[in-house]
Formats: C-alpha cells, structure tokens, sequence
C-alpha cells in the first residue's frame, strides 16, 4: 500500500480508452507463467547433448602488454582439459566489431586490457575448465607495456577510436561566439558521470553446436542474431548460410547483449569447428564483468551564455566518453549523446564536439539510452546551476528554456519538432504531484532541520526513437494460420523480458480479430527472418509490430476476399472480431473460414516487412531527421540526506510518461517503473572503480557493485501514463517505451543536489557528480559548507 495515500502501492491510468480486439488491454506477459513457475528456457536450461565440452576463457593480468607467447602445451596437460584454443586455430577473421575492425576475438600479440581473452579452455566439466583457465598468469608471456586508463589522459593524447565530431548550428557565422561574449550572464563549469554495468540476471552464453556439412547451430542469449551469425560465419570463414543463431528468450540484455554477445558466440563456435563436438560457454559473473563493456563513462566541459531570466543564449560544450580499447558502439554511441545534449529545451546558438577516448580497459558499448541520457543529463545540470545563480526554482528556469510549438522548434542536428507536449505534460505533473506545495514544504523542514536535509526535482524528458544509422529501421516477420484457426508469429526482434513477444501477439491478434491465446510467438532464428536490426534503440515493438502487421493483413485480407467471393459480399465490408467473421448474412468462426480458405487453396501464411519512413541522417554535418518521433516524460522526486553521513533516501516518486496509446498498460508502466528504478541506480548506488595503477576493475561483483533493490523503491511511488496519440504512423499509435524513461531520474539526481545545497544554504554551487554515492554526497555537503 501507498504509505502516504493508502492508495494501492502503484498508482496506474492507461493512455486512453482501449480499442476493440487484443490490441490497448493489459496482458499478462506471454512468459510470466513460466518465469514464476521456473519453467522458462534459456541457453543454459537447455538439454546438454552427448559430448558437449565446457569452454572458459583466460584473461589478460596486464592493461597493456606484448603478448609473446602462451604455453598450450603446459595448459593441456592439467586435469580434465581436452584442448586449448588461442588467435591461431580461429580459421576466418580474428576479429568481431561492429563498425571497425579493431576487436579481437583473442589476443594476438598484444594484450590492450586487464580481462581481455587470450585463450580458450575446453574441458569435460566446467570446473575443470574455469580451474585451468584461471591459471592464464602462469601461462602467459607478456611484456607488460604502460596504459592509457583515463579519459583526460586519452584525450591530452589526442587518443580515439574513432575521429573526433563536431556539431555546429549558428544563425550567422560566429553567432555562438558573439552570444558567449554578449551574453549577460556566463557559466563554465565540468561535470563527471560515471557508465553502468548491464547487470542482466542471465550472463552471457553461448551453446555451439556442429551440424552436418559444416554448418553451425548457435543457441545465444543476444539482442542481435543476424550480427551473431555474421561474425561467426566470418570467424569459421564460412557463408553465413552455414551458420543458425537461435534465442528464444534472454534474461535481460539492456544493450549488453547487442554486439558483445559475439565473443562469446565466436569462441564456442570456433571451439566446436575445431573439435567438432558441441561446446558452451558460460562465464562467472566477474568474468562477464571483466570481459565486457557496459555504459560509457562522460567528461564534460562546458560554456553558456545566458540571461536574467535562465534562458540559454548560446551553449558549447565538449564530451569526452571512455570508449575503452576499441570502437565497438562507441560512435553510435556518441552521436546520440550529441543529438540529446538538448533534452526539452531549445538552444538558439550551440557547438557540440564529441571524442571517444581510447582507453586501456574493456570497450564500452550499448546500455539502455544509448548515450542519450549521458547527453541529456550535462543539459539538466548546466540548467540546475544557472538556477541556483538566479536563485530561482530550477523549475521556472527549465521552463524557460521548453522547445516551442511553431517558433523554437529545431533542434540543434536541424530536425523539426513537430510532436511537442513537453508543456502540457509538465503542467499535468506540476498539478498531479503537488510540486509547489510540497517545496515549500521542503524549505519549511529544511529550515528546522541541520542534519537532515530534504531536496526536491522536477525534470523533463525528450527522447528521440529510431536507429541513428538508417538502414537499421526496417523489420521483417511470418504469420503462419494454421488449420485449427491457431496462429504462429516469428520476427526479427528479441525477447528479453521486455514483452515485445507478448505486443507482437497483441497486434496479430488483433489484426485477425481473434483472442490472443490463440497466438504463439516462436524463438527468434536467423533461418527464419533473415539480416534483422538489434532489438535496441527501443524500436522493437514499432518495427516488428509493423512487420507483423503486415503480414497478419495480408493473410485476413485473403481470407477476405474468400468470403466476398463465396457470399457475395464487399470483401472491405468482412469484419474479424470476437474470432468471429462477419458480414452481410454471413457468421463464422475464424478456425471455420480457415478450413474453407485451406481447401480452396488460399495462401495461410505471409511474411511482412516494415522500413520506417522519412528518416534521413548526415554523418559528416551531424544533421537530419535521425528520429521517426519523440517520446516525452517528466518525474518528481523527493529525497532526504543525511549530512553527517552522506545517505540519502527517496521519499516519494511521481512519473507522468508518454507511449502514445499503449499497446499494453501493462506492461508499459513496468517499463517505465523498471526503468527509473535502473537510471535512479547508474546516478547514485553504481560506481566503477579501477586501480590508477594496474587498470583492474575493482568492482566485477555483487559485492562491490550496488544495484538497486526493491529497499531502494520509495514507499510513495506514483506512475501515470500520459494521454497522447502518437501524430506519428505508429504501430496503432503507440510509442516506444524501452528506453525514454530511464531519464526519469534525473530527478532523484537533482533532489540530492538540492539536498546538498540546502545544507549550505543554497549560497554555493555543489560539486556533485555521478553517481551520487554516500561519499560523494558528503564530499559535496562539505565543499558547500566550507567557508
């Protein structure tokens, strides 16, 4: 129960009144029976057949270093091992990333971070091959080489992975200059977040299996099977037609499992080549955390120009992000993050330059946001800190600054906002939540209080939806009715527990006016729907739902004419509903008509395809319609610190969030919960460390590395979901909902903040960066303190 209302713990409203058919109801997802009965299938759940060897992997000791040999021969002679795999028995390419070739499979001949593979261990038992391969120091000759492991280092280095981007958008040239210096008030300050560790219940796994021919079966927990099976096939040197990825299902990926999931995949692959025999690959959990990225870590310094009101005049700001030792996303990654530097607000001149750092520790990659929310997050505190200039409600000044509706509406990277609610949306909330009251009612208790101190934020959301890269928005799906009236749906997208399976059903069934029991959506596989996208950029429902739209269309518009044709009828004129088919004198089941179309020879299976429209995108200039649509949100939050201690408590969480007219409430205010509940931890409780010296990540277990848990969740948590119809043609309106919401946080950030500066009495800015961890709560109340 809501501790505050007496409410039930969760207060909830659909986006509107629900359609006829499957489609705008609240399902249960198509796997809860299974996860709560432990009866769903992942890799590692799968029958282990006859002869399968257990791979594990041996890790770099070194950040950096000459890797001049290891001892393969040593390394088979210890129990249980029956082969040891390194860079020379790989037949094809040695290297799996995803934009530039630059991400071995395994070390060959220098070692660029501490956790990188060297070799690979094949045993009869996992044990005894996590026991050989640990001994990887033993075996190892390495000449140890200095790293690079921080951003600033790289950067004074003028090191990246890739060249740096410059985003310019001035109304003359050197109007940004000119704002600057005009301008009546300036503020330069830096701001540090750190990345976020994907934290996936299931690690990574990979299950190869050796199939006639030379072909290769590959079961693997990933967000992108098509990617899997093209750097596995490169890495055999085979066709990609040799080689099948399957995923029924992952226990979360959040962008860990988009293209890191390929080392995994290769090594087993190459493994099971070479022995011809099945092999999987599961590493512990600190071998996941030292192998993979995760989320980028930013540096940002920046410039504005700004006037007695906080609007912003003129903006520069430059981004640093640590990509690690290698491309990987890092570019995409980037992009994002400068075309979200905006968030809600417009910025009539601004310069935005973006380096990613090539550093000697684990190459980071996709995690929900996508770069977005670090992007976003550096706006929300150069905002926050001209308002505590002005001495006004960080509020009215992020007010201020809202994009227009018809003037003030181009974004920094030229594209239109044609879809904008931000101000209506913040209004609703503003009511809803009680803000004003409730700060005042802050400042009365801060007034009383000198230990604790309470802090309170609104912060807004604007999200951009599709794939930076273009030729990534398309789809494909099959639709197969079979002769009882049951339907079968394979897509391209993965489910990760996110419900995409589940939405997916919803639309078939809805499209064929039949009950959703009588969908199954079936693993995904890349024999079945060929050169998919990732499940990423929170576009698997639009693009899939498309898909099988589509496909679903074309076989009721079938079935159809099969009826118009034997009634007499206007074929537009059938309805589907109810599993019923209706028209003019006409009354059947569905499962009735199918038979009917079956023997007059009526095609009961299509595929579809999607490509979303109107997207364009110029890598050099930075500009174009990168995104189909925007997505909006805002959240308040409420926290109290302790200033003695530096801990700190959310009170109270109020979240208003835009899907457009949900395809499932659902399962959509779960997202939105999931999500704030994720960012809320990346900006307090999730800090990474690595030795200044040695570059080991000191915090690659639960034991050191504080996710969130449901102690966390504030006992007031009040999430709505915004009445707003996508102006967009999406699937039935809707709008993605995967990752926007993870800058719902933001609030919980900027409630310490304002925590913090209320310990100080609001007289000096707080030097807090994320996350915002005890220390760095009381390292901040202190330096607000300090005279």
């Amino acid at each position: 129960m809501n501790r505050v209302t007496d409410a039930p713990f969760v207060t909830t409203t659909p986006a509107a009144a629900a359609p006829a058919g499957a489609v705008g109801h609240t399902h249960a997802h198509e796997s809860a029976h299974l996860h709560v009965t432990g009866t769903a299938t992942y890799v590692d759940d799968l029958p282990e057949l006859a002869g399968t060897l257990h791979a594990a992997l041996g890790l770099a000791p070194v950040a950096h270093g000459r890797l001049r040999g290891i001892a393969v021969d040593k390394l088979r002679a210890l129990p249980g091992v029956v082969a040891v795999i390194t860079a020379a028995d790989i037949p094809g390419a040695n290297e799996c990333g995803p934009i530039v070739h630059d991400d071995p499979i395994l070390a060959d001949g220098v070692v660029q971070y501490l956790g990188q593979p060297m070799f690979a261990v094949l045993a009869e038992s996992r044990d005894a091959a996590r026991r050989a391969a640990a001994r990887a120091k033993e075996f190892a000759d390495i000449e140890a080489l200095e790293p690079v492991l921080t951003v600033r280092e790289a950067h004074a280095k003028q090191s990246y992975v890739v060249p740096p981007m410059h985003l310019l958008r001035e109304s003359a040239p050197g109007a940004l200059r000119r704002a600057l210096d005009s301008a009546p008030r300036r503020l330069q300050g830096t701001f540090v977040q750190g990345g976020q560790e994907q934290f996936y219940l299931e690690g990574q796994i990979s299950y190869a299996v050796p199939l006639e021919d030379g072909g290769m079966r590959v079961h693997c927990s990933t967000q992108h099977p098509s990617e899997m099976q093209h750097v596995v096939a490169h890495a055999l040197g085979v066709a990609s037609h040799a080689v099948l990825v399957e995923c029924r299902r992952m226990g979360g990926g959040f962008g860990g499992k988009e293209s890191q999931s390929a080392i995994w995949a290769c090594i087993a692959a190459v493994a099971a080549r070479k022995l011809n025999r099945p092999v999987k690959l599961r590493p512990d959990r600190d071998d996941d955390f030292m192998v993979t990225g995760r989320r980028h870590g930013f540096e940002f310094d920046y410039e504005v120009g700004y006037d007695d009101a906080g609007r912003i005049l003129g903006a520069e700001v430059t981004m640093i992000c640590n990509a690690g030792f290698s491309a990987d996303l890092s570019p995409p990654v980037m992009t994002r993050a400068i075309c979200h530097f905006d968030n809600a607000y417009w910025l009539p001149e601004v310069s935005i330059h973006g380096f990613c750092a090539k550093t000697n520790t684990q190459s980071n990659t996709a995690f929900r946001g996508f770069g977005g929310p670090q992007g976003a997050l550096v706006i929300e505190q150069i905002l926050d800190s001209i308002a505590r200039e002005l001495t006004l409600d960080p509020l009215e000044v992020r007010r201020a600054n809202f994009y227009g509706k018809t003037t003030h509406n181009v974004t920094p990277y030229r594209q239109t906002v044609t879809d904008n609610v931000i101000r209506e949306l913040v209004d609703d909330l503003v009511a809803s939540s009680d803000y004003e009251a409730r700060r005042d009612a802050v400042a009365a208790f801060n007034a009383a209080s000198p230990v604790l101190k309470k802090g309170i934020a609104l912060t807004p959301v604007k999200f951009g939806i599709s794939f930076n890269v273009n030729h990534y928005n398309q789809a494909g799906a099959l639709v197969h009715v079979y002769l009882d009236g049951s339907v079968l749906v394979n897509h391209g997208g993965t489910e990760m527990g996110q419900g995409l399976n589940t939405k997916v059903a919803q639309v078939v069934a809805h499209e064929l006016g039949i009950p959703l029991a009588r969908v199954r959506c079936s693993a995904t596989d890349t024999s079945k729907i060929a050169n998919t996208s990732a499940t990423a950029a929170s576009t698997g429902s639009d693009l899939n739902g498309k898909a099988a739209q589509d496909a679903a269309r074309q076989i009721r518009e079938r079935l159809a004419a099969l009826v118009a044709k034997n009634h007499g009828v206007d074929a537009p004129s059938v309805r589907f509903e109810g599993g019923r088919v209706r028209a003019a004198g006409v009354d059947l089941g569905f499962d009735e008509l199918v038979g009917q179309a079956y023997v007059a020879r009526v095609q009961l299976w299509s595929d579809g395809f999607y490509a979303t429209p109107g997207l364009h995108w110029d890598r050099k200039t930075l500009t174009g319609r990168p995104f189909y649509y925007f997505a909006y949100g805002a959240a308040v939050s409420e926290v109290v610190i302790d200033t003695l201690t530096g801990e700190w408590k959310l009170l109270r969480a109020d979240l208003l969030h835009d899907v457009g007219r949900s395809l499932n409430p659902a399962i959509d205010i779960g997202q939105v919960e999931g999500a704030f509940v994720q960012g809320m931890g990346w900006l307090t409780t999730e800090e990474l460390v690595w030795h200044p010296k040695t570059g080991a990540l000191l915090t690659h277990a639960p034991s050191t590395y504080k996710i969130p848990t449901a102690n966390d969740v504030p006992a007031a948590f009040h999430t709505r979901l915004f009445d707003n119809g996508n102006v967009e043609d999406s699937i039935h309106r809707s709008k993605a909902v995967g990752e926007p919401p993870l800058l719902l946080p933001f609030s919980v950030f900027f409630a310490i903040r304002d925590a913090v500066s209320a310990a100080g009495g609001h007289a000096k800015q707080p030097a807090l960066s994320a996350p915002a961890t005890p220390e760095a709560i009381l390292r901040a109340v202190n330096s607000v303190r300090r005279e």
